[in-house]
């Protein structure tokens, strides 16, 4: 590992995880066989060893593994704190882990955009969570930046998305270094403020949403009812960008039905043969 700041990828499956509980289809059934080609739900880790502290963006039903797949040698607790992107499975509910039924932790800092912290605050099990003090709710505001450190900030950013709970964000993420951006769900690229290439030149590594390759990818079910920019989308947006750029685009938060999520697919050498690439479970990014 890095003596320096960096992120560690904990997952980069969508909420459900890859395989998916209930497919035996043939995208997850080689997974379910072989537990080496298994991901976890999309998830960062950001690791200062100077101060010895460690955050996660979100908190993933994968995060006992997760944490396990930290380095050792640092102090308890064993994370400072969880920044949350939104109230959809895959990014809050490892939260339980953190309650007396486990880990019964005293003060994680968990940062919260408005509607996420109400939610946390008046529905069980999480009230709970609050209550008796396993964590505690650090409020974040749109575009106002976070210091963990002299040299680490994070500033979460609102993003267009199905906000049935609580708002959703992403977050610019700032080392000594150099910036990386999350964001793992949004539902299309147009509906947002902020070009996605403005973001893309501000930043030195982009995690962006690659939950579906392309169109039809659900059998049986209306697309429309779970909008993502398409993989093909994004590419196609982002043709013209700069080699530079382009390099700079790492598909994360990948449905179990992506084919891309095959480093042997047709699907991923594509990505790859554009310029872009797809987001690695265990790659290190030096901050």
């Amino acid at each position: 590992m890095p003596s320096g700041v960096h992120l560690i990828v904990l997952g980069i499956a969508q909420d459900g995880s890859h395989p998916q509980a209930g497919c035996n289809r043939a995208c997850c059934k080689r997974a379910w066989d072989h537990p080496s080609e298994r991901h976890a739900v999309s998830s960062l880790a950001l690791v200062d060893p100077r101060s010895r502290k460690r955050w996660l963006f979100d908190a993933t039903p994968d995060l006992p593994a997760q944490l396990h797949a930290l380095p050792e040698g640092t102090t308890k607790p064993i994370i400072a704190g969880v920044f949350l992107t939104h109230g959809h499975i895959g990014h809050y509910a490892g939260l339980m882990h953190l309650g007396r039924e486990v880990m019964g932790t005293s003060g994680i800092d968990v940062y919260a955009m408005p509607r996420m912290q109400t939610f946390l605050e008046t529905n069980g099990p999480w009230s709970q969570l609050v209550k008796l003090r396993n964590i505690n709710i650090v409020p974040m505001v749109d575009h106002q930046e976070v210091s963990l450190s002299d040299a680490i900030k994070v500033t979460p950013m609102l993003v267009p998305h199905r906000d049935e709970y609580t708002e959703t964000v992403g977050f610019s993420i700032h080392g000594p270094y150099k910036r990386v951006l999350y964001i793992p769900d949004i539902d299309k690229w147009e509906k947002w403020t902020l070009p996605i290439e403005s973001a893309i030149a501000d930043h030195d590594v982009v995690f962006i949403d690659g939950t579906f390759f392309s169109d039809g990818e659900l059998n049986g079910r209306t697309m429309a009812e779970v909008p993502h920019p398409f993989i093909a989308e994004s590419m196609a947006r982002f043709s013209k960008l700069s080699a530079a750029d382009r390099i700079k685009v790492r598909f994360i938060h990948l449905n179990h039905t992506n084919p891309a999520l095959d480093p042997k697919s047709a699907a991923a050498a594509s990505v790859i043969a554009q310029g872009f690439t797809i987001a690695v479970q265990g790659d290190v990014v030096p901050l």
